[in-house]
């Protein structure tokens, strides 16, 4: 019975020194936290100015002939002069893809608006130009 009130007595001082410290908050922060932010924006800085984001574009020709290839983009530009038109090469065939869209939604928005000119056309996930 002595240690139960010896513990009790305890537990209650213990009780009180901790209400007696409510509304006080100490904040150490770990300085590696500011280092962390710096390397962050750093980084951010370097991917917007070095080029290519993820997003899409349309392809719009793909075949074994390279000036098949080259009359296709040409003909793009013609008819939709303000936006670029890439020729790729890959193995055993050229491609040609248009647009730099950051969302598959502006790609088939586009896609469907040159449906009429262009037969077989596709959305691929690839690297783009922010612009």
């Amino acid at each position: 019975m002595k240690i139960l009130l010896l513990l009790l007595s305890l537990l209650c001082g213990t009780l009180s020194v901790a209400c007696a410290q409510v509304g006080k908050v100490e904040i150490t922060k770990d300085p590696k936290i500011d280092t962390l932010i710096a390397r962050r924006l750093a980084f951010s800085k370097k991917s917007k100015t070095s080029g290519k984001v993820e997003g899409f574009r349309v392809q719009i020709y793909s075949g074994s002939e390279r000036t098949d290839a080259y009359q296709e983009q040409s003909r793009f530009k013609t008819l939709y002069p303000e936006v670029f038109a890439y020729v790729s090469y890959i193995l055993p065939n050229y491609k040609v893809r248009v647009g730099d869209f950051r969302t598959r939604m502006e790609a088939e928005k586009f896609m469907n608006k040159i449906k009429q000119n262009f037969t077989t056309v596709f959305i691929f996930p690839e690297k783009v130009s922010p612009r």
